[in-house]
């Protein structure tokens, strides 16, 4: 055949590479995790570093549980002025060398089944998608977790609050810069909304009801 001449005799058949995605939980509860991955390259960072260690230690056996529940774990996160980011990009950006919270942020790396927004403020409401995925996921109550406990998780709450959502913040699963941030922010959910504020092992899920089904189970994800 000629440089110049197009083979129409045998047309290429196109193979499209079949992908696997993630069995979509539907459930009345989800978990917010809000700014862990977070550089904390920030005035009063190098304060939070050795809470948020000690938050990861419960949160990351917490958020494991919600999962096994079936529960929806959706990450909020900040988008930290990387306007042309993605997921991947922020985590690495905040798991670089000289980053301050390398640790806490490798430690808490989503799972390929968890849900991931970024937003470009503190709540995690605003200007995000999240309310259409919970509307979505048939979402009515709100378990809250993050950093910091005093801004974007308070925040969060504020407006989870303004939604309507039944909203509880797990305090060993929150951290602050100092104790007494931590607690004043509590005490604020706690006596103005009317939050419900416990540990994460305080957690307790009413079982769901089963339904008989025809359908073929999804595939798992790999």
């Amino acid at each position: 055949m000629n440089h110049g001449e197009v083979d129409v005799a045998k047309p290429r058949q196109a193979v499209r590479k079949q992908t696997r995605t993630p069995h979509e939980r539907r459930h009345d509860t989800a978990l917010l995790i809000i700014d862990v991955i977070n550089d904390l390259e920030f005035p009063g960072g190098e304060n939070v570093l050795p809470w948020a260690l000690r938050m990861v230690e419960r949160l990351g056996p917490f958020a494991e549980r919600m999962r096994r529940a079936r529960v929806p774990v959706i990450y909020v996160n900040d988008n930290f002025d990387l306007w042309r980011s993605s997921f991947t990009d922020v985590y690495k950006h905040c798991t670089r060398k000289d980053s301050r919270g390398q640790r806490v942020a490798r430690a808490l790396k989503p799972r390929p089944d968890d849900y991931f927004i970024l937003k470009p403020k503190h709540s995690a409401f605003f200007a995000t998608s999240l309310v259409p995925l919970l509307e979505h996921l048939g979402t009515k109550k709100l378990l809250l977790a993050g950093i910091a406990t005093n801004l974007c998780v308070f925040f969060s709450a504020h407006d989870a609050h303004m939604h309507e959502y039944k909203i509880t913040v797990l305090s060993d699963c929150c951290c602050a810069e100092s104790d007494k941030d931590h607690d004043l922010a509590l005490d604020q959910l706690q006596r103005f909304l009317r939050v419900r504020v416990c540990r994460g092992d305080e957690v307790h899920l009413q079982p769901r009801s089963r339904r008989r089904t025809t359908r073929k189970p999804p595939p798992e994800w790999k």
